[in-house]
């Protein structure tokens, strides 16, 4: 059942994040950028079948292969996302074509990592794909606040109008 919990996670985690990353969006440096990817991180490392017990190494091996992926994936996500100053200060982000590219990039190769641990006759649990997800959001975030910072500092966003404004002073009667 962990296994089952563990992969709707991972989809609702995905549809999310692409829903999210394929729009125009303002871009936050102090929002916790990492708190997602560090959640999943618990999950997945909370199961105890990150490893196959009977090829501990060769599971390893692929694990740290799954890890590589995601930090290669989130760097590429990250370095094509578009980045962009607003006149008024706000630095907004969208994900372009070359993310799409990426994206496409980075599940052909856990697909043939998986291939090749099946091949191989390895287990591998769903907690490694949770553990490259959470790398590939934890270095595309980290990517993505480092260029925010260095186009500009972000000032709040602007007020609606009127919304800076002091309540005028009331005479009691």
């Amino acid at each position: 059942m962990p296994g089952l919990v563990n992969a709707l996670v991972i989809v609702a985690v995905v549809a999310v994040v692409i829903a999210r990353q394929f729009r125009t969006r303002a871009i936050d440096t102090d929002r916790r950028w990492w708190l997602l990817p560090v959640v999943l991180a618990v999950v997945a490392l909370r199961e105890p079948g990150v490893l196959d017990p009977h090829h501990r190494t060769g599971s390893a091996v692929l694990l740290t292969v799954e890890l590589l992926i995601g930090l290669a994936t989130g760097a590429g996500w990250g370095w094509t996302t578009r980045i962009w100053t607003a006149p008024d200060g706000v630095i907004w982000t969208k994900s372009t074509k070359a993310s799409v590219a990426v994206w496409g990039a980075g599940v052909a190769l856990r697909v043939g990592a998986f291939a090749l641990g099946l091949a191989l006759g390895i287990h591998q649990d769903s907690s490694a794909l949770l553990l490259g997800l959470a790398c590939t959001l934890l270095v595309r975030g980290g990517i993505l606040v480092w260029r925010a910072q260095s186009v500009g500092t972000m000032s709040a966003p602007a007020p609606a109008y009127g919304g800076d404004m002091q309540p005028a002073w009331k005479e009691r009667v």
